[in-house]
Formats: C-alpha cells, structure tokens, sequence
C-alpha cells in the first residue's frame, strides 16, 4: 500500500458559516505560506471593508507587523475572520457588528499596494477563505 502523499490543501472546518465578500474588487488567493488560505481583494482606497458575518470586535488596532491597521472579529464558538491592511478602522473593540456593515475602509497600510487581505479561522487555524465565501 502506497504511503499518503502530503498534501498543501486548506483543514476543512467540519461545519459551515454563511459569509458575504468584505469588499468589492478583483480577488486572487495569497501566495505565501503564511497567507495561502487567505484572500487579498483590490480595491479602491477607502472603499467599504464589510463584515463577512455578525459577530464582535476582538482586535481593532495595528500592532501586528505586516498587516497594518487590522480588525479581527470572532463570530462564534469557533470562527475567527480577519481584514487586513486597512486605511482607516470604523469599530472598536467590544462592539457587535451585523453582517454586511461596513467595519473598514480598504487601505494599503503594510503592503504595496490597496487591498484589503481577508482570512477565515476556525479554531485558531486559517482555513480556505474561498470555500466559504459566495461564488463571484
């Protein structure tokens, strides 16, 4: 019997959240080890960042290096969504958020260009951002 073949692809969540895209804009997955099971959206600057789904704010701030100004919120037990690279952070910590409501506005703090990175985690671990969110 042949050994299992390692394999790069995403740890599924073993149930589903119902999300919405945080922003509008040509999406393409991340690259990097780190960031593989993330999305970055180009967008305009100051475009509307919005909450994928309801939950709250647990991190509001830019003291993580290389994301810039960033918003986490936690929307469960077990799901986590991060927005990344924000121009300017609309909530606070604390605050609950509905889904859809605009949280962000799309910036280029941390990287090269306007973008706003968005990652989904569940239970502390990325998983693939684009098996969750709606097809385009």
């Amino acid at each position: 019997m042949p050994a299992p073949q390692a394999s790069s692809a995403s740890v599924a969540a073993p149930r589903s959240i119902n999300l919405v895209w945080p922003a509008a804009g040509t999406s393409r997955r991340g690259v990097s080890a780190s960031h593989s099971q993330g999305v970055y959206i180009a967008g305009s600057a100051g475009a509307p960042v919005k909450a994928a789904a309801a939950g709250k704010v647990i991190y509001s701030g830019n003291s993580l290096r290389g994301y810039g100004n960033m918003l986490i919120l936690n929307h469960d037990a077990n799901f986590l969504s991060v927005y990344a690279h924000n121009q300017k952070l609309l909530v606070s910590e604390g605050q609950s958020v509905k889904q859809g409501q605009s949280i962000a506005e799309m910036g280029n703090t941390d990287t090269n260009a306007v973008q706003l990175y968005f990652e989904l985690r569940y239970n502390g671990k990325p998983v693939d951002a684009l098996r969750y969110l709606p097809k385009k």
